[in-house]
């Protein structure tokens, strides 16, 4: 597996358990349909959280939540219907960034709730 790639599945994993320890429940990791895919989905009380993970090893060209952008997003949108829809969920959809950031010993995660609306 390519270095970058390896980086990718850390910064997911240190992800899902942020997530965990904040009692959401992880229905889904690495989901992909029809050309989508959804790094976490996870679930609270209230909502079906989508979540992209974005890992960086530096700030060298900015935080790494702040590269996803806004193709991504219509995409994660449009991934998250399909959830829906597939799964008959009826419970409202939240959209997360979590930036993992590895200083050379761990992660810094920066988790980003309802990062951004979907126009439906």
């Amino acid at each position: 597996m390519a270095r970058h790639n390896e980086l990718g599945k850390q910064g997911e994993d240190a992800a899902t358990r942020l997530l965990q320890e904040k009692q959401y429940r992880i229905r889904e990791r690495n989901w992909s349909f029809g050309g989508y895919e959804v790094d976490i989905i996870a679930e609270d009380e209230t909502y079906i959280i989508f979540v992209e993970v974005k890992s960086r090893t530096s700030l060298q060209w900015g935080n790494p939540e702040d590269f996803v952008g806004e193709k991504r997003m219509r995409r994660m949108v449009k991934a998250a219907h399909c959830y829906l829809i597939g799964k008959k969920i009826d419970k409202p959809a939240r959209f997360d960034i979590i930036g993992a950031l590895w200083n050379g010993h761990a992660f810094e995660l920066n988790h980003i709730e309802d990062a951004f609306l979907p126009s439906w």
